[in-house]
């Protein structure tokens, strides 16, 4: 017996990677989820606009504006939206902040499908996930400092770089590279 169209649950995938939407909008289609997809803020924004859909994966950066942008259009256009943030620059202030704004989950690529919907049906915390063993790398702790006062400026480069007493092309070059491990 196939579910119709109209009763299964609909979920928007915001990221700006093409071939890992296309990816991930088969595999979540197969699983029964009815999947729109958005490559930017501006589309996901009208998308939420024309109907707020039940579950979302929000790409943290995108190119026209902050993926939290879009997790706190979603939360306002329905507060029971289910929503997973997606980055492959993780940060615990990005976390904390995605949480924060109504993201039940946050997920740092690559990730797969099964990892995402796991996320989707997860609707409590993990009270039994361990802290970490291991402080954090003084390269790291530099990382989640530098993601924090990202945070407060709104991904501004130059107020951020004022407020770190650092030159913006020295910022600039730190947020391009990748996040150092956690360990």
């Amino acid at each position: 017996m196939s579910t119709s169209l109209s009763e299964r649950p609909n979920l928007l995938l915001v990221d700006d990677d093409r071939v890992l939407c296309q990816v991930l909008s088969k595999a979540l289609e197969s699983r029964g989820f009815v999947v729109d997809i958005a490559h930017d803020g501006a589309t996901a924004l009208k998308l939420i606009e024309k109907s707020p859909p039940e579950f979302a994966v929000v790409d943290l950066r995108l190119p026209d504006m902050s993926g939290l942008k879009v997790v706190q259009k979603l939360k306002a256009a329905d507060e029971h939206t289910t929503i997973v943030v997606l980055t492959g620059y993780g940060s615990i202030a990005t976390a904390v902040e995605a949480i924060k704004l109504g993201a039940i989950q946050y997920l740092t690529k690559p990730t797969n499908a099964n990892e995402i919907e796991k996320a989707l049906k997860a609707t409590m915390p993990d009270v039994d996930a361990a802290p970490s063993e291991q402080p954090l790398s003084v390269d790291r702790l530099e990382w989640e400092h530098i993601q924090r006062v990202m945070a407060s400026f709104d991904d501004n480069v130059s107020a951020s770089a004022r407020a770190l007493n650092m030159h913006r092309r020295t910022l600039q070059r730190k947020l391009n590279k990748r996040p150092p491990r956690q360990g």
